[in-house]
């Protein structure tokens, strides 16, 4: 078996690109463990396999001691140094134990070990191929499709598309070329697994790094992305060069390069709005097509606003079932409360009309006198409800029962 089972550790090293090293240190461990059961043997014993030759051997190793306590694992100082004066207490002795038929177990554990080794191999291969890709776009062939997963290989592995990671209105049938993102690479026990989306931001990202230069040489960087997938998506940007206009860089001549992400996610709407420092214009943004007359923050929760516009575009604030609001709050990571300006008309500690431009500059205190008003309303008519249908939105949840969109 020595001369086949070095040809074997020299074809894996080679084609494989397992090492023989690797496969000779897992051989013998496994050489020892077969010792042990084949040969009811507890002692310790070490086994070594000649890279060059093939050969194997069975070592008892015994420990040098003043007195021997177990004749198994122990050697007297006085015997050991019938062997060789120059052992000491404290030193090993191998005694070679290998049994005349140990060749066929050896031969039948280095053929697990070695198949064992070359899975284990492989399955590292593969994950440390691909898992460079993640976060990234792939292009794969769809294979097949089930209730959870849509299954897409790519390359030497197959990866699954969870039924959450599938765009609304989308089919995917055998033999599709489908671009998705990588979301995630697991070196599983089974191997390793690759998990795309079709509906991560992280798409979005990644299709517009390739339609638009500035954006993948670190000119225009994306700032923040919030995506209902299948339906609309926000993206804010910004630019630190002055020369350069980030929203039209995105968009393109006539719009050409939002379209044609555009054109890969189906049709979805892709909305592109500028970034600012300032919390009060990059809320503005985000609401867009919307027009904002005043922005008031919440003392108490810095992370909280409520955003005043003109009662006729209250609506087009708000968006159809919600959606322009809420995924303004996610792109812009604030609570939002959405006011027209007709619900607005309070009065300050002096019964004097407040002026809606020092609701906007921030004299007024809004929180303050939106308590007077309703207090004020109470006194002229306690038997009215106070309450007031508050479009409240953040990201996670719907905003008014308005859903009509301009």
């Amino acid at each position: 078996m020595s001369k086949e089972m070095v040809e074997a550790l020299d074809a894996l090293e080679s084609e494989k690109g397992i090492k023989k090293e690797y496969v000779i240190e897992s051989l013998e461990a496994a050489l020892v463990a077969a010792y042990k059961r084949n040969y009811n043997q507890a002692q310790n014993v070490d086994v070594e396999f000649d890279a060059k030759k093939g050969n194997i051997h069975v070592y008892a190793v015994k420990e040098v001691v003043d007195e021997v306590v177990d004749d198994r694992l122990e050697v007297s100082l006085e015997d050991a140094q019938q062997k060789s004066k120059g052992y000491e207490v404290g030193d090993h002795i191998k005694d070679e134990v290998t049994p005349k038929d140990f060749g066929r177990i050896a031969a039948q554990t280095a053929k697990q070990v070695i198949m064992q080794r070359v899975r284990e191999a492989e399955r590292d291969i593969i994950y440390n191929e691909y898992s460079q890709y993640e976060h990234e776009i792939i292009q794969g062939t769809v294979e097949r499709s089930d209730n959870r997963y849509v299954y897409i290989t790519f390359g030497k592995i197959e990866t699954v598309m969870p039924k959450s990671d599938q765009m609304p209105g989308e089919t995917y049938n055998s033999r599709d070329r489908i671009r998705v993102y990588v979301t995630k690479v697991e070196n599983a026990t089974k191997g390793p697994q690759v998990f795309v989306s079709r509906t991560d931001p992280g798409l979005v990202k990644r299709l517009f790094e390739q339609e638009v230069p500035e954006i993948y040489d670190g000119t225009v960087e994306i700032v923040s992305i919030a995506r209902e997938a299948g339906d609309r998506t926000k993206i804010a940007v910004k630019s630190d060069n002055p020369d350069v206009d980030p929203v039209g860089t995105c968009v393109g001549p006539k719009g050409a390069r939002v379209q044609a992400v555009v054109d890969e996610l189906h049709g979805e709407n892709i909305d592109v709005v500028p970034y600012v420092d300032d919390p009060v214009d990059f809320i503005a943004n985000a609401l867009n097509p919307a027009e904002v007359i005043a922005v008031q923050f919440d003392e108490r929760d810095k992370k909280q606003c409520i955003v005043i516009v003109p009662d006729y575009h209250l609506s087009l604030a708000i968006g159809k079932k919600g959606q322009n609001a809420r995924l303004a709050a996610k792109l812009t990571g604030y609570k939002i409360d959405i006011k027209p300006e007709s619900q607005v008309e309070f009065v300050d500690d002096n019964d004097q009309d407040v002026d809606i431009d020092d609701i906007e500059s921030g004299k007024i205190d809004i929180d303050k006198t939106r308590e007077n008003a309703a207090n004020a309303d109470d006194a002229k008519n306690p038997a009215a409800d106070d309450s007031t249908d508050d479009t409240d939105t953040d990201s996670d949840d719907s905003t008014d029962s308005t859903d009509t969109e301009n």
